[in-house]
């Protein structure tokens, strides 16, 4: 039987974006609708201020004697622990990087908080660690401080880590939504919903001729090439909960200018696209690990796609769209046939615990 708030079918529970929900469910941490309607109801109004007001992957905060830094932080409950192409503790490093790589800035230090399951196997978490260092290691960062805290046997699901970062901005370039305008180009790094669908394939038990493997990895190498070559980047913004859709749509937003894809542009693996369509999903929606797209001006995208044809190792980016002066908010897709479509958040929960 359906329960309010909720569509149940056979084993299938997708929340409905009702307002004022007195509970929260699975579907508010899916980064979708229900995500934004908890920060916009309760914790934006709870912590505004003008870093947070900027609704970017990371603060870009002031150091006294002069400079920027970038904070963020971030929590990663996914479920299998290990899946191809990653595992929870690579994940939680690439994560976190990736956040300070999409502010424009390199990437020093991280912190490291563990929140284990009693009984959770120590062969499990020597493997999930050595993971977080080889990743850390990649990266060019250093775990600097952290914390572990046990919960009773049933109560914590395994083994949940939470990772904050610090890294320092040595561009000149306020890379954020504000700084969006009108006519600038829309760059994907890479093909869509690796990450996602690698995982739910585990869950459901997919079998294909070759595995789909999580494009997890860092991407402070690509984001500090388009730097140093003195592109005029924007805005940058990494694909993860809510994939490619959710992202253009929070900047769409948060620049209050309106933003144009081209569906025939954007790539997707054989592999991912069966898999989506087994499952009914739609690549644009599915959560990604490994890809970013750099919002810049135009005159400058041959050159950014050249540097990131180098620098993105197994993916191609791409030209997609454009960023248009209006209406605010709004994202459309070109399909394949010309006809075009709003594109909008997911309204619950698509895929849970992918991050």
């Amino acid at each position: 039987m359906a329960e309010v708030g909720s569509i149940t079918e056979g084993f299938t529970t997708c929340p409905v974006p009702l307002s004022h929900r007195t509970e929260v469910t699975v579907g508010h941490g899916g980064g979708g609708k229900l995500t934004q309607e908890l920060i916009d109801r309760i914790f934006r109004p709870a912590f505004s201020n003008p870093a947070l007001d900027a609704q970017h992957d990371g603060a870009q905060l002031p150091f006294p004697g002069g400079g920027r830094l970038a904070f963020t932080t971030d929590s990663h409950v996914v479920s299998p622990l290990f899946f191809p192409g990653g595992d929870i503790g690579h994940l939680a490093v690439n994560g976190t990087v990736n956040d300070l790589a999409m502010c424009g800035a390199r990437p020093l230090w991280l912190s490291a908080g563990f929140i284990i399951e009693e009984g959770f196997a120590i062969a499990t978490l020597e493997k999930v660690v050595a993971s977080m260092k080889a990743a850390a290691l990649a990266a060019g960062v250093s775990i600097v401080t952290g914390d572990t805290k046990v919960v009773e046997r049933g109560k914590g699901d395994g083994l949940y880590i939470t990772t904050a970062g610090v890294g320092v901005i040595e561009t000149p370039w306020k890379i954020s939504p504000a700084s969006i305008r009108p006519g600038d180009a829309i760059i994907l790094s890479g093909d869509l919903g690796r990450h996602g669908m690698a995982i739910m394939a585990v869950r459901a038990g997919l079998t294909f001729e070759s595995d789909i493997a999580s494009d997890c990895a860092p991407l402070v190498a690509p984001v500090q090439a388009l730097l140093q070559a003195g592109l005029e980047i924007h805005c940058l913004r990494d694909l993860t909960r809510g994939g490619l859709a959710t992202a253009l749509v929070e900047l769409a937003e948060s620049s209050q200018l309106a933003l144009a894809i081209d569906a025939a542009k954007i790539p997707v693996s054989e592999l991912v696209q069966g898999a989506c369509e087994i499952l009914g999903l739609d690549p644009l929606y599915v959560a990604n690990e490994g890809r970013f797209i750099c919002l810049l001006p135009e005159s400058q995208v041959g050159r950014a796609l050249e540097i990131l044809q180098k620098t993105t190792v197994g993916s191609t980016p791409v030209l997609i769209g454009r960023v248009k002066a209006g209406p605010a908010g709004l994202v459309t897709q070109r399909s394949i046939i010309g006809a075009e479509r709003i594109v909008d958040r997911l309204s619950g929960e698509q895929l849970p615990r992918i991050c």
